[in-house]
């Protein structure tokens, strides 16, 4: 199960001062009450840590925002939502049960706000033991290519007894080891029965499938999809698997300093998954998992061109990274309200 200590969303982000969030809220309502008319016809309240709100909030999306009538507002944890705003949507990346408590009775108390994005379906991409799981169970062997995941086994057990779980499971090493609560990026590989005792449970072990070093990272924000190329693991060799014994550690695989965009690769390794396939992936996951906001990385089995599996998700990822985001992701919150907007009167003001 999942903590319910709040997650960064696998950036290792901390806790928000509440002296922070205070600050900063009342600076942004400041900047409501002394922003012209026609800029308040969108107001975003947003509940993010402080490390998420500097990489997302740049200035360039807060400029293009004001611009086209969009305010951003700290929302303030320590007091009732209901005494802020107000807002026509509520972005947010907070776990804890504090949390999702007040944000379900505002929606209950304001179902004319929308929120970026449910609580409940959130956490289904915080674990990894069910994160993938939608994936799993799609038909997409006739779109344009392949789509599915690696072979992947849960362990909370004892360390000593994980060999004994992978042979009944029928995985092949090496495999990848990943933290159960998908706040962290770090991996390990593990290429033999012994290095499997050392690691730490509860995880997820998943099959390696060699991709020629190249993972695509399929960004979503609404119907809008976005695809980059990143730097991943290399290919492993079977005959040279009785070299590398031992625990490989990973503590950042596919960051943005990694891109490969510009890289000088192999065409069949470099050639983008199919524009079809990946708007259906997108289309079906954005309906199973009820979310808006989120990635999915991708590999492509070596040597194949259409055969794709889908390693991991996250939540409202670091869109900052993404080329142009801040236009795709300020016409996607206008066109959330864009058709209810026109049912509702102006503000006129807005309280803080």
């Amino acid at each position: 199960m999942v903590s319910g200590g709040r997650v960064g969303g696998g950036e290792g982000e901390g806790e928000v001062a509440a002296v922070e969030v205070a600050a900063v809220a009342v600076a942004d309502e400041e900047e409501v009450a002394q922003a012209p008319a026609a800029a308040r016809e969108l107001v975003v309240g947003y509940a993010l840590t402080s490390k998420k709100a500097k990489s997302f909030l740049q200035p360039k999306l807060r400029g293009l925002a004001r611009k086209k009538g969009i305010l951003f507002v700290a929302i303030d944890q320590k007091r009732p939502l209901s005494d802020q705003g107000p807002f026509d949507i509520v972005l947010h990346k907070l776990t804890g049960r504090e949390w999702q408590q007040l944000l379900e009775e505002y929606r209950e108390e304001h179902p004319e706000v929308t929120v970026l994005d449910p609580p409940g379906a959130i956490e289904h991409l915080l674990n990894r033991q069910s994160m993938l799981q939608e994936v799993s169970e799609l038909d997409l062997s006739d779109c344009h290519g392949r789509v599915g995941v690696p072979k992947q086994l849960f362990v909370n057990t004892d360390p000593s007894s994980i060999p004994a779980a992978v042979m009944r499971a029928g995985l092949s090493l090496p495999l990848v080891a990943k933290p159960l609560v998908a706040k962290s990026h770090e991996l390990s590989l593990a290429y033999d029965p012994i290095s499997l005792t050392k690691l730490e449970p509860p995880l997820v072990l998943q099959e390696f499938v060699n991709h020629g070093g190249v993972l695509f990272k399929v960004y979503i924000v609404g119907d809008a999809i976005r695809v980059v190329r990143r730097f991943s693991l290399p290919n492993v060799d079977v005959g040279d698997l009785p070299n590398n014994a031992g625990v490989f550690r990973f503590p950042r695989v596919s960051c943005a300093s990694a891109n490969a965009d510009d890289a000088d690769l192999d065409p069949h390794v470099a050639e983008l998954p199919p524009r079809p396939l990946l708007e259906i992936l997108a289309r079906e996951l954005r309906r199973r998992l009820g979310l808006r906001l989120f990635n999915i990385d991708m590999i492509r089995e070596h040597g194949t061109r259409d055969r794709f599996y889908v390693i991991d998700m996250n939540y409202f990822p670091g869109y900052g990274k993404m080329p142009g985001y801040e236009h795709v992701f300020t016409d996607f919150l206008l066109s959330l309200v864009q058709k209810e907007y026109k049912r509702r009167p102006s503000y006129s003001s807005c309280e803080g």
